[in-house]
């Protein structure tokens, strides 16, 4: 049995539970006490926030002590010092190698990076180096950062520059994809092998995360996906984002490297991600599986909550309370 360290675990209990299904121990740490995904994890532990030089210690200390085989990030925040710390931490870290993190988390760079490697990705530029006569209407993203925040839709040049004028962060300007938009969440071995690639409409998202959406087995899809994925190369999971634009051809917008917000859709689709993950932990090969999956899966997400009570230490504690009975089996079940 792997134990898994799941780091900024946050609101993510989809995750954790799902590697506990899979036969993982599962710790979950945070910084912050009411994380619900902490509550939800065979061991909790509290960590100090990612800027602290502390940090890496305590990862390294919760490694010894829990003998932890498998480092899983589960948001954008620390993956970069994970990445360039993976040497010393004494456990596997799910995570693509260095210079894709850094690329894929500076969205200038990750353009970059995709059209050295002849991938499509929508025109983007630096503030001040957008060409004259360009098509409007245009977009404001961040720069780096995560969950849609910061974007703005800039109709003429005076509104382009107000927007850049007034952004909080650092800001790029990117062109309007024309086409629908698909997420693919897909899983690579540690050879850069994409072990599989599963499309999915964006039926509705909110704050950047998606709450509809359907699978589908669209080979097109997937396997770009996977022409993406390999020639990154991605180790682990990530979530790649494309249009589809009217000429047919795909521009990849982001490339997200961990399990995606959607992750139960592929996961009710029978990835068996965690169950990959934890063979690839073990020092197994699994053969790429691209297309083994359920197509047709809908999900809608809804809100869920925990409620804690605290022992007389203070320690705080999950209230027991009846629950009603599943409307469905396990994710995956058919």
């Amino acid at each position: 049995m792997i134990t898994v360290l799941f780091t900024c675990a946050g609101q993510r209990v989809d995750i954790v539970s799902a590697f506990a299904r899979a036969g993982a121990t599962t710790i979950a740490a945070d910084a912050d006490l009411l994380a619900p995904a902490l509550y939800h994890a065979d061991r909790r532990e509290l960590v100090p926030r990612i800027d602290d030089p502390a940090y890496l210690p305590r990862l390294r200390e919760l490694v010894e002590t829990h003998e932890v085989g498998l480092i899983v990030p589960l948001t954008d925040l620390d993956q970069l010092l994970l990445a360039e710390a993976r040497d010393t931490l004494g456990a596997l870290v799910l995570l693509a190698p260095g210079e894709v993190v850094r690329a894929m988390a500076d969205k200038y760079l990750a353009h970059l990076a995709l059209e050295a490697r002849g991938l499509d990705s929508p025109p983007t530029w630096l503030p001040g180096e957008v060409p004259a006569g360009v098509e409007y209407p245009l977009l404001v993203k961040a720069r780096s950062g995560f969950g849609s925040r910061h974007i703005y839709r800039a109709a003429d040049a005076g509104e382009l520059e107000f927007f850049l004028r007034h952004s909080p962060v650092d800001s790029i300007v990117q062109a309007v994809c024309r086409g629908e938009e698909f997420s693919i969440d897909v899983l690579c071995d540690f050879e850069g092998r994409c072990l599989n690639a599963i499309p999915r409409t964006m039926i509705q998202s909110k704050g950047g995360e998606s709450i509809k959406g359907m699978t589908i087995r669209d080979w097109d899809l997937i396997d770009h996906a996977r022409t993406v994925a390999e020639a990154l190369p991605i180790w682990g999971p990530a979530n790649v984002q494309c249009f589809r634009e009217p000429d047919g051809s795909f521009r990849v917008t982001d490339v997200n490297l961990r399990f995606g917000g959607g992750f139960p859709l592929p996961l009710a689709a029978g990835s068996r991600y965690p169950e990959l993950t934890l063979a690839l932990a073990s020092g197994e090969r699994p053969e790429p599986r691209l297309g083994d999956f359920r197509e047709g899966v809908v999900m809608t997400r809804f809100f869920s909550h925990l409620c804690l009570t605290g022992d007389p230490s203070g320690t705080l504690e999950p209230f027991a309370e009846e629950l009603p009975e599943p409307v469905a089996g396990e994710p995956g079940e058919r």
